[in-house]
């Protein structure tokens, strides 16, 4: 990018930040989870987090523009998110002042830039205000009562023929990973690219469907205790789950508020890792690895490189995606053919985070960047890694590289699955 693309960039993620935080004062100090911040938190913490890589070098012992006690309250690693709504926060009067001081100073500092610094810290701080909108939108998912958001953009139509079908990755090697050459601005677990074996197998060409989910549940798949792991199994029934979060028990869903009737075709999203984990056992299948999932996303077999994303070098468009949030849900199967890998697997890109078999793990010559708490403290804990994105991620940050995890217990995250099988 150059500086008028990182402006651009700069510009639409605060738009989308503003336009999910534009409530009365009290609608933004409410918690509506204890697994969520108050959002008067994430849009002061967005503010904290750009002064400090952008105006400060990353530095916190260069003083800030907020008192030392006030910005430790904006510390995602001091605070956890249950006991945010109880901290003596900004107002949102105050916040807003606090972010514009700072972006006025930012795009200073964005014209300084020198021609040959492709503005690394800029492209961080775009990511991480785009990551906080979708997890505003995880908590307003999560608001009880009437709708405070519209139910969404319209979405293509889908392909309904195409769910449950799957497609053959033959064996080989491939370039798992990027470098800061290709990719400037991906992040420090994406890197470096390096070159791996995968043997043959098969992977869904779409996302298991909300009709596909709700025959595993028909079919008993919450009550057999044969499907499910023995952390999942001990999962379920201490939380009682006994269908995707949001859903209800007369056949409809609540979402953002509003209660409708599932779609079929939408992929399912709000599961776990263990139920993901259970569904893929009783439908004879398996996750997919992470490597396994990357190299039908992005490998072309018949150029033997990489493609920038699964169709190709050309950014994301509405017509091979579904992100930046504005639908509110994801798209049927099949909405995207033009959105399509090398290999015909679709969907790849955005509509539901993918649960993948695989604990997070660095990659062979991992280095941490700049924020070196971002993926670092994370290696040795109980996450499972999620790839695709969701249709509440940005295409200003996605990749197929992109790495995102969580607890395995998670689901008021946007997350489904796709199932893989060996050969």
């Amino acid at each position: 990018m150059n500086r008028r693309e990182l402006a651009d960039g700069l510009i639409r993620a605060r738009e989308r930040t503003l336009a999910l935080v534009d409530f009365d004062d009290d609608e933004l100090h409410r918690q509506y989870h204890p697994l969520m911040s108050p959002l008067v938190w994430d849009l002061a913490h967005i503010g904290q987090q750009e002064e400090l890589w952008l105006l400060r070098g990353g530095d916190l012992e260069v003083p800030g523009l907020l008192a030392p006690n006030v910005e430790n309250l904006y510390d995602a690693f001091e605070h956890s998110r249950a006991s945010r709504v109880d901290l003596p926060l900004m107002s949102p009067k105050q916040a807003h002042s606090y972010l514009n001081t700072v972006r006025d100073r930012a795009f200073d500092a964005l014209d300084a830039l020198h021609d040959e610094d492709p503005g690394f810290v800029f492209g961080l701080v775009v990511s991480h205000e785009n990551q906080h909108g979708e997890t505003m939108l995880q908590a307003l998912n999560l608001r009880a009562g009437a709708p405070i958001l519209d139910a969404g953009a319209r979405l293509p139509q889908g392909r309904p023929d195409v769910a449950g079908s799957d497609v053959v990755v033959p064996g080989g090697p491939f370039v798992l990973g990027v470098d800061a050459k290709g990719e400037p601005y991906s992040l420090d677990n994406e890197r470096p690219a390096h070159v791996v074996d995968v043997p043959a197998f098969r992977i869904g060409r779409v996302p298991v469907t909300n009709r596909e989910w709700r025959q595993f549940i028909d079919d008993g798949g919450y009550r057999e205790r044969r499907w499910w792991s023995d952390r999942g199994w001990a999962h379920r029934n201490e939380t009682e789950l006994v269908a995707p979060q949001f859903w209800n028990p007369d056949g409809t869903r609540t979402r953002f508020g509003h209660v409708e009737t599932i779609p079929d075709g939408e992929p399912v999203q709000h599961v776990t890792y263990f139920e993901a984990e259970a569904y893929a056992a009783w439908a004879g299948a398996r996750l997919p690895t992470e490597v396994e999932w990357e190299k039908a996303c992005a490998w072309d077999p018949h150029t033997q490189r990489r493609r920038r994303f699964p169709w190709g070098d050309t950014a994301p468009d509405a017509t091979r995606a579904n992100l930046g949030g504005t639908a509110r849900r994801p798209a049927e199967v099949g909405a995207y053919p033009d959105g399509a890998s090398a290999y015909g697997v679709e969907q790849m890109l955005g509509d539901v985070w993918e649960w993948t078999s695989s604990a997070l793990r660095p990659w062979p010559g991992f280095t941490p960047m700049i924020y070196e708490r971002y993926t670092q403290p994370f290696f040795d804990g109980d996450y499972r890694v999620l790839r695709g994105g969701s249709w509440a991620v940005s295409a200003d940050i996605l990749r197929p590289s992109f790495r995102n995890w969580d607890h395995p217990i998670r689901r008021q995250i946007f997350s489904g699955l796709r199932l893989a099988w060996d050969i």
